[in-house]
């Protein structure tokens, strides 16, 4: 069965698996499909009751649970527009998103609900407590009027935390979306009795499309968790879950690479020679990819990963260890998956090819065949809501998307991302530079956190962050032998990173930034506030 809105999609799982388990939260309430059901027709009819009607905008600022996901379907199988919202943003970033999106109604979790001014809760017909779906506030008791929506009503508006401008709507149709869960449908089928264990934000499109109308769309549960996705929060969950689907970020897989693989082979030259060859290495990795499915509960058959580029050191430990990740592309616009292949099919520095249904090309591209990703998707959004100067910038008038990622295709059609247009770094000689690559690499030594490439005089240099801990545990080694100075430290990296790039990536010099980098609510540095900087402190 094809669906056009999320109402079809809807009322199709809530008939079909209507007995069987949908969204819980672990260790605490668990709901079926038919419960949902219950839950969802109760929400849809206090918005009624609070005067809003088809096309009204309903706010949705919660932390991950099974009410987040009632607030969502109430709202738009009832024909509102949902605007789920990052609860990372900050309180006047809140309130400037509630007041551009005209939302009339907030369904808000206890923690956030704090940091939306009085002026906004005020201003609301009525406001929804997602913890126990209780009313906090009415000022309305108007009764509003409700419509079936079709394929190309608005559904959703998702304010996203761009790394170069303050943030903008995006608007998602039903179709886009509806089109969208039956894509990823094909790419990866996922059963009824699979069960997924969410660690991410509901609110980022990746989550909301793969995570939950994925799943729900067909017949499987998701477990939420109600604290950070950190070792000691996560492992009592997978041992207790054993989750058969999980999505990640590249962060997460990381930082498990770096502490509990890599790490053990620096503590030894011998294992650390052995490492470095081929063979030895693949053992290595066989072991240790068996033990973290294990880990994993050792049901998991997809482990998703996506958001940004992952580290080719990590990725190459998950491949060579038979974990059964998943390398996926996408964007908030594109509702959002472009590209991706199933475990059986990745390949190394791949996101898989572009998928069924969607048109692809490279723009402008140069003699090694890089170029602008340029897409027409069923998935594209409608345009940046109330900003058509922007969406004119992305959107061709023939229905093209442009995502402005540097990308190429190997000769069976699978995608490289190189980095972001805007971010590339032109060389002395005129080659094309990916800042990108680099801090991927930075990004995997031990003693390093976050990073920065940019250029100065033509000579490339690296912002870095530290890890604090790290290198406070590398002078407690000083008497091993080890780097005994900061410049010791920062040549060492250089060698390391300038040992694995290319000669045109090569870094000169390693600059430290002592305080975090900051970051968007999607946890993304804010590149172009870093690249300015440091360019003024130069002049």
């Amino acid at each position: 069965m094809e669906f056009q809105t999320l109402k079809e999609i809807y009322d199709s799982s809530i008939r079909k698996y209507g007995n069987s388990p949908s969204f819980s939260m672990l260790e605490r309430e668990a709901m079926t499909y038919a419960d949902f059901g219950e839950r969802v027709e109760y929400v849809r009819g206090v918005l009624l009751g609070a005067g809003l009607s088809s096309g009204d905008k309903v706010a949705l600022l919660s932390s991950n649970m099974p009410n987040w996901n009632v607030c969502y379907f109430a709202a738009v199988t009832a024909g509102m527009i949902i605007v789920p919202i990052l609860p990372d943003f900050s309180g006047n970033e809140l309130d400037r998103i509630i007041t551009h999106s005209e939302a009339k109604a907030l369904c808000v979790s206890d923690k956030l609900y704090t940091r939306v001014s009085k002026e906004i809760l005020d201003s609301m017909n009525i406001i929804i407590r997602t913890k126990n779906l209780g009313i906090i506030s009415r000022k309305s008791s108007d009764l509003g009027t409700m419509s079936t929506p079709q394929p190309d009503d608005l559904a959703v508006i998702i304010y996203t935390s761009g790394t170069t401008s303050s943030p903008k709507g995006v608007m998602l149709t039903h179709r886009n979306l509806a089109m969208q869960a039956q894509m990823d449908r094909d790419l990866f089928f996922v059963r009824p009795d699979d069960v997924f264990l969410s660690i991410l934000p509901l609110s980022h499109t990746y989550e909301c499309s793969l995570g939950m109308l994925l799943p729900f769309m067909c017949g499987a549960s998701v477990v939420y968790v109600d604290r950070p996705p950190t070792a000691s929060n996560l492992l009592p969950a997978l041992r207790q879950v054993r989750p058969t689907v999980m999505l990640s970020v590249p962060l997460v897989i990381e930082k498990i690479y770096k502490t509990q693989v890599a790490a053990k082979f620096r503590k030894s030259k011998l294992l650390g020679k052995l490492y470095n060859q081929t063979i030895f290495r693949r053992a290595i990795h066989g072991m240790a990819g068996r033990r973290l499915l294990n880990l994993f509960g050792g049901r998991l058959r997809f482990f998703g990963i996506g958001g940004a580029k992952l580290d080719m050191e990590a990725e190459r430990f998950l491949l060579e260890g038979h974990f059964p990740y998943a390398i996926g592309y996408g964007l908030t616009e594109t509702a959002p998956l472009l590209a991706g292949a199933i475990p059986s099919k990745v390949r190394l520095g791949s996101t898989g090819p572009i998928l069924p249904g969607i048109e692809a090309r490279l723009d402008n591209p140069n003699e090694l065949g890089e170029g602008e990703l340029v897409v027409k998707s069923p998935c594209t959004m409608q345009g940046y809501y109330k900003n058509p100067e922007l969406t004119s910038e992305v959107l061709t008038t023939d229905g093209w998307f442009r995502t402005h990622d540097l990308c190429a295709f190997d000769s069976d059609g699978y995608l490289y991302i190189k980095g972001r247009l805007g971010n590339m770094i032109v060389g002395p000689n005129g080659e094309n530079i990916y800042p990108e690559d680099i801090e991927s690499v930075l990004n995997s030594h031990f003693l390093v956190s976050d990073s920065i490439v940019t250029q100065e005089e033509g000579r490339l240099v690296a912002l870095v962050h530290f890890d604090k801990a790290e290198l406070e545990k590398r002078y407690h080694e000083f008497r091993d032998g080890l780097a005994t100075t900061m410049e010791d430290i920062k040549a060492d990296i250089i060698r390391y990173v300038n040992s694995k790039v290319n000669k045109s990536s090569k870094i000169a010099t390693i600059e430290e930034q002592e305080e975090g980098f900051e970051k968007t609510p999607s946890h993304k540095i804010k590149r172009y506030l870093y690249t300015k900087l440091h360019k003024n402190n130069k002049q």
